[in-house]
């Protein structure tokens, strides 16, 4: 079993990365490789760490929850009209999970050059994405095409290295979605998907009781969860995503060192 202060680093870790477009997966690989860490936290630990996340969501986006779900009753047409869309992106990563769930466990984990080359090719899109064309659309300008162009980006998340708010955010960006709104519909299109991977996972994940590090895990990736939705949101509204692409690459030439440098 992992120690504290390895539930703490990695706790740390996946609240951090799962928001910041730079790929959370490949964080949660690659730190005990490149640390090279005897025990990873097996299925439970993963579970609590994205249930940590999901609690930074649900905190800060309660208010906008809570809107669309009343919307229904209430007749909020253009909060309705984001539930539905956010109804919709989800499909595609919800549906491609179930399929692919053995290969996201197994084969996509074990490969740190392939990881290396998903976490470029994603920064590569990203600044191409931000730098070029209009930006000036909002969440409410919105399509059901954009939204199911959107989810279907989440689901190449299944793959360690791509960054589900990476691929989302890129996607919204191309389609000319302005630097916040992309972030915003990104993390409230991550609350349904984590909130059904976790519920999916948590039945099998806790045979062997709650833990120290568990609880250590969960309330690290919590606050650092809800620290960096808060400030990637702030810091997007004066800079540009250029700054997340050139630490992918730089974290996949790192990579690509250390394995060469371990064959």
């Amino acid at each position: 079993m992992i120690s504290a202060f390895q539930a703490i680093v990695l706790g740390i870790v996946q609240g951090l990365t799962e928001f910041l477009p730079v790929s959370s997966s490949a964080h949660l690989i690659l730190v005990p490789w490149l640390f090279k860490w005897s025990e990873d936290g097996g299925l439970a630990f993963d579970v609590v760490l994205h249930l940590g996340t999901l609690l930074a969501l649900l905190v800060f986006y309660w208010r906008e929850w809570l809107d669309m779900v009343l919307s229904i009753a209430n007749g909020n047409r253009a909060q309705r009209r984001l539930l539905l869309l956010l109804i919709v992106a989800s499909v595609p990563g919800a549906i491609i999970g179930v399929l692919l769930e053995k290969q996201a466990e197994t084969t996509f984990r074990s490969h740190y050059v392939v990881i290396a080359g998903t976490l470029a090719t994603l920064g590569i899109l990203l600044w191409a994405a931000d730098e070029f064309g209009s930006k000036k659309r909002k969440i409410g300008d919105l399509t059901f095409v954009d939204a199911i162009v959107i989810g279907f980006s989440q689901a190449l998340a299944i793959i360690p290295g791509v960054s589900r708010s990476g691929a989302t955010i890129t996607t919204a960006r191309f389609l000319g979605i302005e630097r916040a709104d992309a972030a915003n519909f990104s993390f409230l299109m991550a609350t349904p998907i984590i909130a059904g991977a976790g519920l999916h996972e948590a039945h099998k994940a806790f045979h062997g009781g709650v833990t120290a590090q568990l609880g250590w895990g969960f309330a690290a990736s919590a606050v650092f969860g809800l620290i960096a939705i808060f400030g990637l949101l702030k810091f997007v509204r004066t800079h540009s995503y250029r700054s997340f692409a050139i630490y992918r690459i730089a974290l996949a030439l790192l990579v690509v060192a250390v394995a060469f440098a371990r064959a």
